[in-house]
């Protein structure tokens, strides 16, 4: 059972536990943390538990001990004996310094007391007042130069694209558009944040170097950046989404599946917000991802949980045909989605394509003596016999009736190209091993 198949309440409720955790009760509470969601998912409950009205009794406040009139008196008995004079004197000591901390005549310290819980109070009266009334969120805070924050749209500083926005949420002052990405290692400075205004122009641009053919390190970095001044400033609207899914088709264009990953896992946490985008499009990404890592628990239960809505969008009802045909070993129907597969779904099949050959081709073998290279081609989706000659070689598979025949005339020879399939699918395709998944 994969965490990221939890519903966004349950991942609340386990973290709010783990915060509660102390040395002397994290055993018992993480064995009946374990305990519940394993009950709850066995009950196939995950999902309409009121994961919010839930109290682990390892992390229930414990009453404080009563004690006897007996111990009181024992205790008393045991107070009023002198054992020694050091203790006397560390004892006179600790008392003499406890009574002059609390000494009601110290003014400065009981107005640092004073003030301390004042700040305290008014965090807590401006998170309730920002939770129940009715008036704007920004009503009650002021911009950096003291007058109070109005509303506007294009201004990050009093703007719905920040969730729960508070005044000392960081907004960048830097005009630059492009900026290399720098892993941060110290708090980020407004003088060196791009605001919302240039990073939408920033992104502009980018998509015209993009289609002016620049290299794909710059713009994996310029990116990167962008990403990093939207996350540090908290925005997260429809231009965040944006964003994260341009970013992701360029990473799949080019084969970079560390960010893509990165991209998706942050595009389903944007979606769950409610934050509109192309939704449909990146859950039929999803499947085949879950297809290339042969993750068939996650993939079940992300299946089953999609809507009748999603699963008529062409994209996604290509994605579960493209399940149903590996499940099935129909591999005709599975070369024929390949060919013509919706956005960029082909270049996530490319990462496994060749397995669900080595597959098809196992099959093949085993069905017919010998096969016609053409054949074999136009059947597993290469473009040219040579390309599928070239396979086979490369796998150890190429074995012809006719070696010194032209590729459309050649005959592939099953009997000793089985077993070579079949030994090369457990070294190479037996394992699937992702880069950068999450």
């Amino acid at each position: 059972m994969s965490s990221e198949s939890w519903p966004p309440k349950l991942k609340e409720w386990v973290a709010r536990c783990l915060g509660q955790m102390t040395d002397s009760n994290r055993e018992e509470a993480q064995a009946e943390l374990k305990q519940v969601i394993s009950e709850s998912y066995t009950n196939k409950t995950l999902w309409t538990t009121d994961w919010d009205g839930l109290q682990l009794k390892s992390l229930a406040p414990k009453p404080p001990p009563v004690l006897s009139s007996y111990s009181n008196l024992k205790r008393k008995l045991n107070d009023g004996h002198a054992t020694s004079n050091k203790k006397s004197k560390k004892s006179s000591v600790a008392k003499s310094s406890a009574s002059s901390a609390l000494d009601p005549n110290d003014v400065a310290a009981l107005n640092r007391r004073a003030a301390r819980f004042q700040r305290e109070h008014e965090i807590e009266r401006q998170k309730t007042s920002r939770q129940f009334s009715n008036q704007s969120p920004y009503s009650n805070f002021k911009s950096r130069s003291g007058t109070p924050a109005a509303y506007d749209a294009d201004n990050p500083e009093a703007n719905p694209n920040v969730p729960n926005w508070d005044r000392f949420t960081i907004v960048g002052t830097s005009q630059e558009i492009f900026k290399d990405y720098l892993r941060l290692t110290s708090e980020p400075k407004p003088e060196q944040i791009r605001p919302y205004r240039v990073l939408q122009e920033t992104l502009n641009q980018l998509k015209k170097k993009w289609r002016e053919k620049a290299t794909y390190n710059w713009i994996c970095s310029q990116f990167k950046s962008l990403r990093q001044d939207l996350t540090v400033q908290r925005i997260k609207n429809e231009f965040t989404v944006t964003v994260y899914e341009i970013h992701a088709r360029m990473a799949l264009e080019v084969g970079d599946m560390v960010e893509y990953n990165q991209c998706q896992a942050m595009l389903r946490n944007l979606y769950e917000l409610g934050i509109p985008g192309k939704v449909q499009e990146f859950t039929a990404y999803r499947i085949l991802m879950l297809l290339h890592g042969r993750n068939r628990s996650d993939l079940n239960l992300y299946v089953g949980q999609l809507t009748e809505r999603q699963k008529v969008d062409p994209a996604v009802r290509h994605a579960l045909g493209v399940q149903r045909a590996i499940a099935m070993g129909n591999y005709h129907a599975l070369f024929d989605l390949y060919m013509n597969a919706p956005n960029m779904g082909a270049y996530i099949m490319d990462h496994f394509i060749d397995r669900e050959r080595i597959r098809a081709l196992m099959v093949m073998t085993k069905a017919y003596r010998t096969l016609q290279l053409s054949f074999v081609a136009n059947e597993l989706a290469f473009e040219t016999p040579a390309m599928a000659r070239e396979f086979l070689v490369e796998h150890r598979a190429g074995f012809f009736t006719n070696p010194n025949a032209p590729d459309a005339e050649a005959v592939i020879d099953c009997k000793p190209a089985g077993p070579q399939l079949t030994l090369i699918y457990e070294e190479k395709y037996r394992k699937v091993q992702i880069k950068g998944a999450v």
